[in-house]
């Protein structure tokens, strides 16, 4: 199965690609599309959805798992963060992929074994588990790729919903 993992944010959206076959992990791609500050939030928008239209276009991913939106104290900014994610399920769905949305604890603990993990912590397991020959940057590419892992270990039970339609 090919499991694209995304971090959604306005500025930096993570994603990372990986095939998972009997619980075993293999790194297809990964990065960010980052979006010029200053721009227009429309056209912040609609350049998350062409880039992230042409990763799946390349990759052909089964199944998409997404972040679920974690607020912080800057309401405005899980606003902005809340409509870059509506475009990445839009992008999602429009594909035919079906999606899994996990929360960061639900994250940390598939890919540390602690749900209250240290990004530090995130980055150095999936660093080890993807078998990378250093850690991904940014962060948010880190996360992408946690978040792919963490489906890959759970998505099945996550899923079921979605098959039995």
């Amino acid at each position: 199965m090919i499991i694209l993992g995304i971090d959604p944010g306005l500025a930096i959206v993570g994603w990372g690609v990986v095939e998972c076959s009997r619980g075993r992990f293999r790194t297809l791609g990964y990065g960010a599309i980052r979006t010029p500050a200053g721009t227009r939030t429309e056209e912040r928008l609609l350049l998350i959805y062409k880039e992230l239209s042409a990763i799946i276009a390349h990759f052909h991913p089964d199944e998409m798992a997404v972040e679920e939106l974690f607020f912080t104290n800057n309401i405005t900014t899980g606003i902005r963060v809340a409509e870059a994610r509506g475009i990445v399920l839009l992008c999602g769905e429009q594909n035919k992929l079906p999606i899994a949305e996990y929360t960061p604890p639900q994250v940390k603990q598939a890919v540390v074994g602690y749900g209250k993990a240290e990004k530090k912590q995130v980055i150095t397991m999936v660093t080890s588990i993807l078998r990378l020959a250093e850690p991904p940057k940014p962060d948010d590419t880190a996360d992408a790729l946690a978040i792919a892992i963490c489906h890959g270990h759970c998505g099945g039970s996550r899923l079921a919903p979605y098959f039995n339609k």
